[in-house]
């Protein structure tokens, strides 16, 4: 009797373990399962501002104007006029100052007077004066060229993307023909990406 009094209590003690094994495997089922929440949760936590952010940049896109008002035009025209003058009298100002006296023409780097000048300071000036002429003057065609954007409508589109370059950086540079991250790094910004997305898949 007493074995199998034993016996019983072998396998009561087995059961028991087993229980406790199952409860025990149960508990960390739950718990895995509950890890696994909680991880999910807080990816479509973190995604859920960067789809959040994409979906107003699309419809930012959609909403946004194709062209500048013809009164946004008639501000960027009386700039850019205004800019054209100041650049053309400072033109003026440094061809004066290229001027032979002698002889009352303009020297040209090529000339003998730059040839036979002195060496120093004086040929140093005369050529940042050809050089500042001669980025003045490409300035003044590049502006020639936004007023002619002007007239055509198609001033401030960016050139890449095709959506409305920003008026501070027009403000800034009114040559301007793409956004400044473009001009930085080559690629275009995020509402640039998304217009040109559109435009490959034909909306």
């Amino acid at each position: 009797m007493a074995t199998k009094k034993g016996s019983k209590a072998v396998v009561k003690s087995t059961v028991q373990i087993m229980r406790e094994k199952a409860a025990s495997r149960v508990k960390q089922t739950r718990k895995a399962n509950a890890n696994l929440k909680k991880a999910a949760a807080a990816r479509a936590e973190k995604a859920g501002p960067k789809k959040g952010a994409t979906a107003r940049l699309i419809a930012q896109v959609a909403a946004a104007p194709k062209v500048y008002s013809p009164e946004d035009l008639k501000r960027f025209r009386e700039m850019i006029l205004a800019k054209r003058k100041e650049t053309i009298e400072e033109l003026d100002s440094l061809k004066e100052s290229m001027m032979d006296v002698t002889t009352g023409e303009y020297i040209s780097e090529s000339s003998n007077y730059s040839l036979h000048m002195e060496q120093g300071t004086d040929a140093m000036e005369r050529e940042k004066t050809f050089l500042f002429a001669s980025r003045g003057s490409k300035f003044v065609n590049q502006l020639d060229d936004a007023l002619a954007r002007i007239d055509a409508r198609t001033y401030g589109i960016c050139k890449t993307c095709g959506l409305l370059v920003p008026k501070e950086r027009l403000q800034a540079v009114p040559t301007a023909q793409t956004c400044a991250e473009y001009k930085n790094t080559g690629l275009p910004c995020d509402k640039g990406r998304i217009a040109l997305s559109k435009k490959k898949a034909g909306k």
